[in-house]
């Protein structure tokens, strides 16, 4: 008897394990791109603003995010914001969800942004970190990356 138990727990356990594996590697990665930014208020140092980004699921289920990293870079590599927004918020299936994560910067990364949208009307940016996700074959960090080009007057482009 305790021998079948055992065997009834092992195969349980192979089971779970396998769709769970199976639907990681069915699991398309979130999109995620910037959409805009607004500016809440500027300081001696540095100042704070709503960067709304744009989440897109490719998957047919929805994703319950439970946390969401963030590094963003103006340029080629100037740290503009870094941080973790512990906010849950939910992206349905086949669907894109808007996400406004606050920012605090410092005036020398927006400097070079500045410098930049003078000089050419927009700023390039790469937009990078993690969203822990639940989907219904469990829970994962899922990492992303996009770069772009945000436009003074015409909003956003994606490269």
């Amino acid at each position: 008897m305790r021998r079948l138990m055992l065997v009834a727990v092992s195969a349980a356990v192979a089971v779970t394990a396998g769709c769970s594996a199976l639907g990681r590697q069915a699991f398309k990665e979130p999109i995620v791109h910037l959409q805009n930014v607004r500016i809440n208020g500027v300081g001696l140092t540095g100042g704070n603003l709503d960067v709304q980004l744009s989440v897109y699921n490719p998957n047919g289920y929805r994703l319950d995010a439970t946390q969401l990293t963030y590094n963003l870079l103006v340029g080629d590599s100037v740290k503009f914001a870094e941080g973790t927004l512990d906010s849950r918020f939910t992206v349905n299936g086949n669907d894109s969800s808007f996400v406004t994560v606050p920012v605090n910067f410092t005036y020398a990364g927006i400097g070079a942004a500045g410098r930049q949208l003078l000089n050419t009307g927009g700023v390039n940016y790469r937009v990078g970190g993690q969203v822990r996700v639940g989907t219904v074959v469990g829970s994962f960090n899922v990492p992303y990356s996009a770069t772009g080009r945000f436009n003074a007057l015409g909003g956003n482009t994606r490269q």
